[in-house]
């Protein structure tokens, strides 16, 4: 019997109070679940509650909001010395562990990453703005990338005036509908308000980050650095904290944001900083500092790495450039060998006296010029041959000179006036070219100095480009034999995901303080870390090593308008990771070719892919542009569509012609091409107008690209012919897991239009 049969047929048989009873236990069931997740956050079974504390609003104080929290008689705080800073709180009384970390808003790479595991984001506004252009910013990349459980609490509200609270409370409660639909906004001025607050937070319902909730993370709380014997830039790097999310396996890999992936050694259980030991607590209450001394005296291995067991760090395939070579012929190839010198000793040609056989061989009849075309298209095959180059180079070289202007623009750059003054005018360039591919969608000028059948020799002409077949393993470059494909990636997804599900959980549980010991770490993540960056570790899934072709659904942020041209190098947040890729942007569409887009569009969602690390959706993306200065601005936001090498991604190029005469259905038509040749080159494809005609090649007039062409109806004289070519292209592998952390300013100078029109 079918599944589906059999399950109707089971709920069919089930009598009405059966059904009701049913239903109340799944109920009673998904409650008990919830509340059993309350029970294990911020308790002793669980980690502590991490808080992030957000200030959208350049008047916000702080330290202020913070000492409110700490002022509590029935609470201990143990301070961090390491890290972002922050402290942990202890409630006695409510058996409740709180971690408090303020998130640096002139830093928008640590904000997003702490949002990544906070359990809670507080976001503190403002009594009479609410949050400025910088914090609607800041809510802008936070809602795209995923936005955990959080709580609204204004501060200052209580030293108004009380006519004007009313009217700030009612001002605030309008803007807050905007973001945040029916939530209730805390006043942080008394310790009481502080105490209602953390009950508020302690009892709401968690929201769950799927990319987080499967992998196990940790925010780290301590660090220490040893380096290795052969090279002090490069040793093993002690992490301690909390696990989060799952039970973490110790022969998984690590991915330390903004660093990459390393492996693990040895999992160790360390004493917990923020023990809920009233005794203890009140006697001395003890500093990160302090538990990092203590750390060594109590330590219990948990588990070590078995190399037969352990994820390899292999992420790309080596290509072996002799692969796929012929060493011997096959018997087949020996034959066709064997008749083809047979037919050619058959062969008797009249030669002048004293040529040699080779001489001979390079001597046409005329029999043979009939047959195989006129000794120019002879001569034009061998210049084919050896210009093969010369065209695409062309086009490499406007490319490497795009990247050329790009790559100066840096920011350990100092921008003179002149500078200043060409990168205004590549930015006025761009808006003329996208200016220019709105209204000429694909239209070329067709090359004056090189003939087309060269310059346009890898496009191909299509029949219907939605039902003329393309072979995706025809022409692959030589980065797909690096990467690693999928034979069904949504299956093999399933099967990663359902496997999770049934494996029992193994080495640190959640909720345990451990201590990571990560192999080959260089010295600049401790740096980092030295600096109160937050320092956080998510362990990957099976084959997240790997690189392939990701896609990504996107859709262009709304207060961006500066031109994005396909290939330009952007920063890419997708789901944990952080790196630098060039994308290729094409249409989303449900057939099985997609047509390239020459720039980012903002009307429409798009798909950009790159080459990068193997994600298992959902994961949310992020696409960031680094300005002149060093500074990234949002530039699309949107999801990871799926891996798939076998996307195919179409370039499409128009050429233009003109009709010349008209003659009822025939029509003679130039500037398209500008020799015989070429003519004769594309008479197979077909030809269209602007205005619905379709038609064909005849035959060439002349020698100057002339050509008689018939269509299904008569032309108009100001219609235009086109002929579409199209070739499929493939991104630029420029990955690099190591993004540098912005300069630390304010996020208000990323929004200048923004603000203008907020003034206005």
């Amino acid at each position: 019997v079918p599944a589906k049969t059999l399950s109707q047929q089971r709920h069919r048989n089930l009598a009405k109070l059966d059904r009701k009873h049913r239903a109340w236990q799944l109920r009673r069931q998904c409650r008990e679940m919830v509340l059993e997740e309350k029970r294990n956050l911020g308790r002793k079974g669980g980690p502590p509650h991490l808080v992030v504390v957000v200030p959208l609003h350049a008047g916000v104080a702080i330290p202020r909001a913070l000492s409110l929290f700490q002022s509590s008689a029935a609470s201990t705080v143990c301070q961090t010395k390491m890290g972002p800073p922050g402290f942990g709180l202890l409630c006695h009384q409510s058996r409740l562990r709180w971690r408090f970390v303020v998130a640096d808003t002139g830093n928008l790479h640590a904000v997003l990453d702490l949002a990544k595991v906070a359990d809670t984001l507080l976001f503190v506004l403002d009594p009479h703005e609410g949050w400025d252009a910088a914090g609607d910013y800041c809510l802008s990349c936070i809602f795209a990338q995923g936005l955990p459980s959080y709580g609204l609490a204004v501060q200052g509200l209580s030293d108004q005036p009380l006519k004007k609270q009313v009217d700030c409370r009612k001002k605030l409660n309008k803007a807050i509908e905007k973001r945040f639909s029916e939530d209730r906004l805390f006043p942080l001025d008394t310790e009481q308000e502080s105490a209602l607050l953390l009950q508020h937070l302690a009892s709401q319902k968690q929201r769950h980050l799927a990319f987080r909730d499967r992998r196990a993370h940790l925010l780290a709380t301590a660090a220490t650095f040893m380096p290795s014997t052969d090279s002090a830039l490069v040793g093993t790097l002690k992490v301690s904290g909390y696990v989060r999310g799952r039970s973490l396996n110790v022969n998984s890999l690590v991915h330390i944001v903004g660093h990459g992936d390393f492996q693990m050694s040895q999992v160790d259980a360390s004493p917990e900083p923020f023990a809920l030991n009233p005794r203890t607590a009140k006697i001395h209450p003890r500093s990160m500092g302090d538990q990092v001394e203590e750390m060594e005296e109590d330590v219990k291995v948990l588990s070590k790495a078995d190399a037969s067991k352990q994820e390899s760090l292999q992420s790309e395939v080596t290509p072996d450039p002799m692969d796929g070579e012929q060493t011997w012929p096959t018997e087949e190839e020996l034959k066709e060998a064997e008749e083809s010198l047979a037919q050619r000793k058959k062969m008797t040609k009249r030669v002048p006296k004293g040529t040699s056989a080779y001489q001979a061989a390079w001597i046409l009849d005329n029999n043979d010029e009939l047959e195989s075309g006129s000794e120019d298209d002879d001569e034009e095959e061998d210049k084919e041959e050896n210009m093969v180059e010369e065209p695409i180079s062309q086009e490499e070289e406007e490319e490497e000179d795009e990247e050329a202007t790009e790559e100066e623009e840096g920011p350990d750059m100092t921008l003179l006036d002149d500078e200043k003054m060409e990168d205004n005018e590549a930015i006025l360039e761009k808006y003329r070219q996208e200016r220019q591919e709105e209204m000429f969608p694909d239209e070329v000028d067709t090359p004056r100095d090189v003939a087309a059948r060269i310059r346009f020799q890898k496009y191909r002409g299509l029949k219907s480009f939605r039902t003329s077949p393309w072979d995706p393993k025809e022409n692959l470059p030589r980065d797909y034999a690096r990467i690693f494909q999928f034979q069904d990636f949504s299956r093999t997804r399933k099967h990663v995901f359902r496997q999770l599900e049934k494996e029992e959980s193994s080495g640190a549980e959640v909720g345990c303080y451990v201590t990571l010991h990560i192999c080959s770490v260089p010295v600049s993540v401790m740096e980092s870390f030295r600096q109160q960056v937050p320092l956080l570790l998510f362990t990957l899934l099976p084959y997240e090593q790997k690189m392939s072709v990701l896609n990504l659904l996107v859709r262009r942020q709304p207060g961006d308008s500066e031109p994005v041209r396909s290939k330009e190098e952007v920063i890419v947040h997708c789901g944990f990771r952080r790196f630098r890729a060039s994308p290729l942007y094409s249409q989303h569409s449900s057939a099985d070719k997609h047509k390239l887009e020459q720039f980012l569009r903002a009307d429409t969602a798009m798909v950009a892919t790159i080459y990068g690390p193997i994600t298992f959706p959902p994961a949310s993306v992020l696409l960031f542009r680094q300005k002149s200065n060093g500074a990234h601005s949002l530039l699309a936001t949107g999801s990871l569509l799926g891996v798939d090498p076998d996307r195919l991604v179409i370039k499409r190029v128009v050429l233009s012609g003109h009709p010349f005469k008209i003659l009822s259905k025939m029509a003679v038509v130039r500037y398209m091409f500008f020799n015989r040749e070429d003519v004769l080159w594309f008479k197979p494809v077909e030809l269209r107008t602007k205005w619905g005609r379709r038609g064909h090649i005849k035959e060439p007039l002349g020698t100057h690209g002339h050509m008689k062409c018939q269509f299904d109806g008569q032309l108009k004289s100001q219609d235009t012919v086109l002929m579409t070519l199209y070739k499929r292209v493939f991104p630029r592998w420029t990955y690099d897991p190591h993004v540098p952390e912005p300069p630390r300013e304010s996020l208000s100078s990323l929004l200048p239009v923004q603000e203008e029109e907020e003034m206005d």
